[in-house]
């Protein structure tokens, strides 16, 4: 689903672990194969779920109830279900392209590629982070910079560095997995002069529909203290009926919420 898809699949690593000794050497097809395992276990084809979301601001606190549904990396439909002012919001994601629905002027607003920074329903996310996270894999090297024990708990630690003349917009990404489970611990964004831009946290982890899920993830501006996004899971079901139809403006607008 956008909602899960897009805060589990943005993969990261410590580079100060890395830098710190000399990394192993591993083959660039396990730390995809892992990564691709993580994500599958994680995503699943199709799903369907309801999740709350709170944002805190420097200035104001907002909390969000919302509906996600989604098919692959392509598709996905998020409606706010909570509170009932901002009720029926809603944003459609089909491939390269996303819409945001606003009911209470009934019109559908497609994000310019101008606006694909901006903030997506007020929170910490970008709309830019709705489109791109099915393309990490695609867009940077991945590698394993460290595997062993931190904290007491055997991990690995990804990094990921754009590829040679892709556009991106992070200038590296570091990722740290659970060996055990294969659960995402925590997601670092660094900007193009290496510093730190913001931080993902994974927790919670709890099993939903036959599946082990961090429940909750949190995201952190570094350039902003006290700030975060928090999303948290209340259910979701996997591999639901549903195909690329029912992402559709018509759905969008609707408010119908129905699989078809």
């Amino acid at each position: 689903m956008s909602g899960l898809r897009t805060f589990v699949a943005l993969f990261a690593v410590v580079s100060a672990v890395a830098a710190q000794a000399p990394a192993p050497a591993f083959a660039q097809t396990d730390a995809l194969e892992i990564i691709d395992r993580v994500d599958r276990m994680l995503r699943g084809d199709s799903s369907h779920g309801t999740f709350t979301m709170e944002v805190v601001t420097e200035n104001w606190d907002r909390s969000m109830t919302m509906e996600v549904w989604s098919l692959g990396t392509d598709y996905s439909l998020v409606r706010v279900q909570a509170p009932r002012r901002e009720a029926g919001t809603a944003t459609l994601k089909a491939e390269d392209d996303i819409w945001n629905y606003l009911p209470k002027v009934d019109r559908s607003i497609k994000i310019p590629a101008s606006m694909m920074g901006g903030s997506w329903m007020g929170s910490h996310f970008t709309n830019d982070d709705l489109v791109k996270e099915s393309r990490l894999v695609e867009d940077y090297d991945v590698e394993i910079a460290f595997e062993g024990e931190a904290d007491g708990v055997a991990v690995w630690d990804f990094l990921l560095t754009p590829k040679p003349e892709v556009p991106v917009v992070w200038g590296s990404i570091e990722y740290r997995v659970r060996q055990g489970d294969y659960m995402p611990l925590w997601t670092r964004f660094y900007d193009e002069d290496g510093e730190l831009a913001r931080t993902m946290e994974h927790s919670a982890f709890t099993e939903m529909d036959g599946r082990l899920l961090p429940a909750v993830m949190d995201m952190y501006p570094a350039d902003k203290p006290g700030e975060r996004t928090t999303m948290r899971y209340e259910e979701i079901e996997f591999d639901i009926d549903v195909d690329p139809s029912f992402f559709s403006l018509r759905n969008l607008q609707g408010g119908r919420g129905r699989r078809r």
